[in-house]
């Protein structure tokens, strides 16, 4: 039987005056937020007509988790550089590190440490729901972690219109607050609302929220996004980055896209080459973020 009748917005911020700190208070209240003016048109167009040939080229979800209509562009930090520009995007940035960076203290004998380390990229996936593409099934984007707890996030969604996004094309809908639920309580669709994008508009949702890419039951619009995801460096990105961008790749990038590949190490230790930051030893990068092991 349905458990609500009364359907919450998702609350939206201007990514002009907003701030990242403002951003995080609503995720963690609603489970998400939209941020209008997140890029700029022209970057979403630039965006948009790089993922072109790659959804073109996509043969569908064998699967069934998405629909067999909606196409999908995968690896797109080595494909294109325009959403290299989004997953750097400093407002992005700071809100991924603010959301899920993890302190951690441990002795060393009577020596008390404390590190902190920041997000990694868990995917980078595009998505367009073409005319008469059915609903995706509501889920927790964190179920590949196996997370049952209501907590603090460990995974952050940003999702990036690159065309009008509408409810009638096939807007993501989510659920607020559904981050806050046991897992004893299964998500209805009555409960949830379209996440409506101009391009340029961003959706950022926890991991732990409901959601669902919507059914596009236009005739003649598609809708195309993109997804930037994130998740705590201590756990396995749900994109094998390290096969998407290898190292051969992954060294004409800056540092600061190396590490969000997790080509860094997490303090205190995870993530070593050789017993050394892959950091040093593949790309000699000497900086305040190099690990000592």
């Amino acid at each position: 039987m349905p458990l609500e009748t009364n359907v919450p917005k998702i609350e939206r911020l201007d990514a002009k005056t907003t701030t990242a700190a403002a951003i995080c208070e609503v995720i963690n209240r609603d489970g998400g937020v939209i941020v209008e003016n997140f890029i700029s048109k022209e970057l979403a167009q630039r965006i948009k007509d790089e993922l072109k040939p790659i959804f073109d080229a996509d043969v569908g979800d064998k699967s069934g988790f998405f629909p067999s209509t909606t196409q999908r562009a995968t690896g797109l930090i080595a494909k294109s550089p325009a959403c290299v520009d989004l997953v750097t995007t400093p407002l992005l940035i700071d809100v991924a590190n603010a959301l899920l960076s993890d302190t951690y203290s441990h002795w060393f004998s009577q020596k008390r440490v404390t590190v902190t380390t920041k997000p990694i990229i868990s995917s980078t996936v595009g998505f367009r729901v073409n005319p008469g593409g059915a609903q995706q099934v509501l889920h927790r984007d964190d179920l590949d972690w196996h997370i049952n707890e209501v907590g603090p996030a460990m995974f952050l969604g940003c999702v990036t219109a690159v065309v009008k996004t509408t409810k009638h094309n096939g807007a993501t809908i989510v659920i607020p607050g559904s981050h806050l639920w046991d897992t004893e309580r299964p998500p209805y669709e009555h409960e949830a609302v379209p996440a409506e994008l101009r391009p340029g508009d961003t959706l950022l949702f926890h991991g732990h929220v409901y959601h669902a890419g919507g059914a596009n039951t236009t005739k003649d619009e598609r809708r195309e996004t993109v997804g930037m995801f994130f998740n705590r460096a201590q756990y396995r990105p749900a994109e094998n980055e390290f096969l998407e961008v290898p190292p051969e790749v992954a060294k004409n990038f800056t540092p600061q896209v190396q590490r969000l590949l997790g080509y860094g190490v997490a303090k205190p230790g995870c993530g070593f080459y050789k017993y050394q930051d892959p950091m040093r030893v593949l790309f000699g990068v000497e900086d305040e973020e190099t690990v000592d092991m």
